[in-house]
């Protein structure tokens, strides 16, 4: 998919979440426009300086317009330059993470130059404004991720007028969130497979949003694009691998994980972003990786205790081996390929199988594959740092065993239809492994 081939302007339009959100913020906020509102025809519906009101916006979404409506309104304390230099200083100075950031770089000041020239045109402030308001926890994360890709970009030598694009990559990555569900972002929402696939492609419809509004350069628009691809070829919307992902995509790739870690773990995030990264070297760039490790000082020991780390250690390892034995079993009774062609379902039991392959061999050799839990319990006995790592090993594991089977549902939808033994084959380890799973998250 090439950035030519992004979505039409109409596709963004009709999109029923972004409508609603901009109906609530209008029912609780002072909307106004800030420029006339024409019909596709020149018909002048509605003068600058208008209120927009709930009614007035229903009527108006129904007409053909010459532009989209949001590109027109403007609201009360809307977001600007001033305002986002003052909420990232917040987040400098609350959250640990992008303290230690700021600190490594010589302080605030030099963490923060590049914000001061960022464009920041009404429509895109309009836009960001709504994610404020509405969406309070994205527009967060969103700040978050942008000052740690500021921060491995400085780290990396990069000028401050460099860092600017980069600003605006990082602000503006998850702006295409705003035409999907809200409770999309809910870590307790258990994704349909339709709604998977339409997850995937927020990071396509930010990109057309930017291209549309044609402020910022191409590069800007092709990092945004990327920010879910993976050094591997394993991200996505485009299996990009290598140097195939620019330099700012490849900055937002790490910056996206590891602003992601901190949001979702309230115990002991920088070890376990740690094990991951280097459990997962493949799928971020290296270099970049290097500068980060440093800053994720070890939590592990501070009021920890031994009995419940043991008990997970034995959950956790037990679950993986399940599922690594299901998969063993289920593969053994599939019946030999077909001569000729390979066909797509033999393709996806040779991808899932290298996958839990892979996944074995790094946990054997970080002495903690399921099949070693005995003899390695037994060493750690009194040995509480050694036990929490064993444990943030086999939460990693279980993190990427649960995006293998995503991964699979994404690439292959069709497995839902369990018309042959190999489907059901993959759809059984699929759903063995979600039931696992949500039987965790209940617990």
């Amino acid at each position: 998919m090439s950035i030519s081939a992004l979505p039409g302007q109409d596709d963004l339009r009709d999109s029923v979440h972004f409508l609603r959100a901009i109906t609530q913020l209008a029912e609780q906020d002072n909307v106004i426009t800030h420029s006339p509102i024409y019909t596709d025809k020149g018909i002048k519906l509605v003068e600058s300086g208008a209120r927009i009101d709930s009614r007035l916006y229903d009527r108006l979404v129904q007409a053909p317009l010459r532009e989209a409506i949001d590109h027109h309104l403007m609201v009360d304390n809307m977001v600007c330059v001033q305002s986002i230099e003052a909420e990232a200083l917040v987040q400098c100075e609350t959250i640990p993470l992008i303290r230690r950031l700021a600190q490594a770089l010589g302080g605030v000041d030099r963490l923060l130059a590049p914000l001061r020239f960022v464009p920041l045109p009404m429509p895109i402030a309009f836009k960001l404004t709504l994610m404020r308001e509405q969406r309070a926890e994205l527009y967060s994360h969103s700040l978050q991720m942008m000052l740690v890709a500021l921060y491995l970009a400085q780290e990396s030598g990069w000028t401050e007028r460099e860092c600017v694009p980069l600003a605006v990559a990082g602000l503006l990555h998850d702006i295409g969130m705003l035409y999907m569900p809200p409770a999309w972002t809910d870590s307790r929402h258990k994704l349909t497979t339709d709604e998977r696939k339409q997850l995937v492609a927020h990071s396509v419809t930010a990109a057309y949003v930017l291209r549309e509004h044609k402020v910022y350069p191409r590069a800007v628009v092709l990092a945004v694009l990327e920010h879910h691809e993976c050094m591997d070829g394993s991200g996505y919307p485009r299996g990009l691998s290598g140097e195939k992902i620019s330099p700012m995509g490849q900055i937002l790739i790490l910056a996206e994980v590891v602003s992601a870690f901190h949001e979702k773990y309230a115990d002991m995030p920088g070890p376990r972003l740690s094990l991951m990264l280097r459990m997962n070297h493949r799928r971020y760039p290296t270099e970049l990786v290097q500068k980060i490790l440093p800053l994720l000082a070890s939590e592990a020991g501070s009021g920890l205790e031994m009995e419940p780390l043991v008990a997970e250690a034995h959950s956790t390892g037990a679950r993986l081996g399940e599922s690594f034995a299901l998969w063993d079993g289920l593969r053994a009774g599939l019946p030999a390929p077909e001569p000729g062609p390979v066909q797509p379902l033999d393709r996806a039991v040779e991808w899932l199988d290298a996958r839990l392959k892979a996944l074995q061999k790094e946990l054997a050799q970080a002495g903690s594959h399921p099949q070693q839990l005995a003899d390695l319990l037994g060493y750690l006995r009194g040995d509480v740092n050694g036990m929490a790592e064993l444990v943030l090993l086999h939460r990693e594991a279980l993190w990427q065993l649960d995006t293998i089977m995503q991964d699979c549902l994404r690439r292959w939808p069709q497995l839902q239809e369990r018309t042959g033994p190999v489907e059901n084959a993959l759809a059984d380890w699929c759903e063995a492994c979600a039931r696992a799973g949500q039987a965790d998250a209940a617990d």
